[in-house]
């Protein structure tokens, strides 16, 4: 399942690049949670903290307990990290998007689909694995989303396939795909043609040049 961190913040009453420019000059990031029932709000997270807290994460799905201190009350609002912004050249977070979910109700999202074991087709008869969907669209409660997904291939042969209604999903979880899309497959293996031989070129006519005949001789 997910870890539930949990990453201070402040309220942001500061707007306009100016405002952000100093919130960065302070070592902070500037955010924004929207979502749920409560209006959107501008905040501000400490770079440090959410730089170490995205280094330390297993995948995209980050479900953040905000405990958001205005100076004479601290508010909790759980959420999911929904967009990173870093920059292009340095990769340091420039801004941070919060989607506010309750921890009651169910959420959609997309999961990380990792194969575990060598498919019997690939070990024994030399296949390739194939792996047409890299994530799979999920439903659940926040506190059952799962980091990532592992799907067994080992049994898997040349020509066979792992369809979204065979992944064993966790508890709680439930596939919102296509049931009948295929996940992973093992494809026969490809074998390289041989270059059809090159035929000898024929060797050029050599056209000798025809010598002149000699004159007959005059008669006498």
């Amino acid at each position: 399942m997910a870890k539930q961190v949990k990453l201070s913040a402040r309220p942001r009453k500061e707007s306009g690049r100016n405002a952000v420019r100093t919130v960065r000059a302070r070592g902070a990031v500037p955010a924004v949670i929207y979502g749920g029932k409560e209006a959107p709000a501008n905040l501000e997270i400490s770079r440090r903290d959410i730089e170490v807290l995205l280094s330390r994460a297993v995948s995209e799905n980050i479900l953040v307990e905000l405990e958001i201190n205005d100076g004479s009350k601290t508010t909790n609002r759980l959420s999911l990290i929904q967009e990173v912004q870093h920059h292009p050249v340095r990769g340091e977070v420039l801004h941070v998007d919060f989607h506010a979910v309750s921890m009651t109700e169910e959420i959609d999202a997309e999961v990380v689909l990792e194969p575990i074991g060598e498919p019997i087709g690939v070990k024994t008869f030399g296949g390739l694995l194939q792996q047409t969907m890299r994530a799979l669209q999920i439903q659940c409660l926040p506190q059952n989303l799962p980091e990532i997904i592992t799907v067994d291939v080992s049994a898997l042969n040349i020509g066979e396939a792992i369809h979204v209604k065979d992944v064993v999903l966790p508890a709680g979880v439930t596939a919102t795909a296509d049931p009948d899309l295929t996940v992973f497959s093992v494809a026969e293996p490809t074998v390289a043609e041989e270059p059809a031989p090159v035929e000898a070129a024929a060797a050029p006519e050599v056209i000798k040049e025809k010598k002149p005949e000699p004159a007959a001789a005059e008669k006498k």
